[in-house]
């Protein structure tokens, strides 16, 4: 059989081809399950931590170092997670991080102590690490320019979503097993996955039996993102202004969203007197109002760009937006004595910090360009780094303040309001390799 190749230029399958396939759309379809499982994975234990905080004897300051073994370990793994992908290719790195994570999500539920279930937790973040670079990288192979912040954006709604519906899904499990039951079960699922993922997915769109010429005709381009690419010019995305302003902004949107999935049940119960089950129901809004938001920006970006012809501005303007409005919707939230209507503002507050979310990963693609695994590893290393940060430092402030969440929630507005202030100086379509053929903006 004669192996297929890219077209040579043009982005409209000629008429003569016949309808593209739309072999492309699976890999959109293995995303959003992923993303899926990578947030009931890692979500879980938010809601969980009550139980294994009276099994395992764990205070508020172990509790919050348990939630950030797992993120100073995914923010470490994820420049070599991202780098590796672009070196190797997604299909056989994506399988081995999946069977990793997978495995040490099993063994959270064996563990017995405080120092075992450090370790366990930061070995799921190390396995974790790379997922979404990983994603990206495949995005940036076989997805059309046109097609990519859409994606972007299906792919976090789906993940926000998937974080949503952890709270209510894990009160379900624990009716019928423990928590270290739970685990085992959550973890089972990640195998099934990667068998799936690793049989149907190629690298290259060429290598794959489902995708015809008029669909290669629309991916004509992507073909120098598809083979490895490990010759990362280290000094360019160092020195890249953009690149170190991604970092930041996504630490500072990151910051105050792991309160979302990690004290936000224990929040509810504490400082809004919820039972477990009633918070878990709240807890949905802001991963649900989140998704919601991930999904808009995909959809209001592309619109906005061909209204002003423009990706850098559009892409500045939601963010800048997204920005400003998590910023004051957090604080109405804080301000709020009712719980429902502080729980909508908190889940608004969500869904505008998730406006910023499909344009930053957007951003990483066209910076990165076949480098893209990479760039958008080192700038989700940075949001992780905030993950790190901000749960063990809402441990101290609670301890050092008798249960006060205000001072946590305030400082949480803050980190929103400066993100808004990096956005102005960010180019996010500008390569930082000038030798990437891009699409015109």
């Amino acid at each position: 059989m004669a192996t297929k190749s890219f077209p040579a230029s043009g982005m409209t399958a000629p008429k003569a081809m016949g309808p593209a396939s739309r072999a492309r759309y699976w890999v959109i379809f293995f995303a959003v399950t992923l993303a899926i499982l990578a947030y009931i994975d890692r979500v879980s234990i938010s809601m969980a931590m009550p139980d294994i905080a009276r099994d395992l004897g764990l205070d508020k300051k172990q509790q919050g170092w348990v939630f950030s073994a797992f993120a100073i370990a995914y923010a470490a793994f994820e420049i070599p997670g991202g780098w590796m992908g672009d070196k190797w290719g997604p299909r056989s790195v994506l399988m081995r991080i999946v069977l990793w994570w997978s495995a040490f999500t099993a063994l959270t539920g064996a563990m017995t102590g405080y120092f075992s279930m450090l370790v366990t937790r930061f070995l799921f973040g190390a396995g974790e690490a790379g997922c979404f670079p990983n994603l990206t990288k495949a995005f940036t192979t076989w997805l059309p320019n046109s097609e990519r912040v859409q994606a972007q954006g299906i792919m976090w709604q789906f993940a926000r979503w998937g974080g949503a519906f952890t709270p209510p899904l894990v009160i379900l499990v624990f009716q019928w097993m423990s928590w270290r039951g739970a685990f085992m079960l959550f973890g089972a699922l990640g195998i099934v996955w990667a068998f799936f993922f690793y049989r149907w997915y190629r690298d290259n769109p060429k290598d794959h039996p489902s995708v015809n010429a008029a669909e290669l005709a629309l991916l004509a381009g992507n073909e120098g993102n598809a083979g490895g690419h490990g010759d990362v010019p280290w000094a360019k995305m160092f020195g890249s202004r953009t690149v170190m302003l991604l970092w930041v902004q996504y630490f500072l949107l990151s910051f105050p969203w792991y309160f979302y999935i990690t004290w936000l049940p224990t929040y509810l119960q504490e400082a809004r007197g919820l039972d477990k089950i009633t918070a878990s129901k709240y807890a949905v809004l802001p991963l649900l109002l989140g998704g919601l938001g991930s999904l808009t920006c995909g959809f209001v970006s592309a619109r906005l760009a061909r209204m002003t012809g423009s990706v850098r501005v559009a892409r500045r303007a939601v963010a800048m937006v997204g920005f400003a409005g998590a910023a004051i919707l957090l604080v109405a939230s804080i301000n709020t004595q009712a719980v429902l209507p502080a729980m909508l503002l908190m889940g608004m507050a969500s869904f505008f910090n998730d406006l910023v979310m499909p344009g930053s990963w957007g951003a990483c693609m066209d910076v990165g360009g076949k480098y893209a695994g990479t760039v958008s590893g080192s700038m989700n290393m940075a949001g992780n780094i905030a993950g790190f940060v901000a749960p063990p430092l809402g441990g101290y402030i609670l301890a050092s303040t008798n249960n006060d969440y205000t001072q946590f929630l305030y400082v949480m507005a803050g980190a929103y309001a400066l993100g808004a202030l990096c956005w102005p100086f960010i180019d996010p379509v500008t390569p930082i390799d000038p030798g990437d053929e891009k699409l015109a903006h």
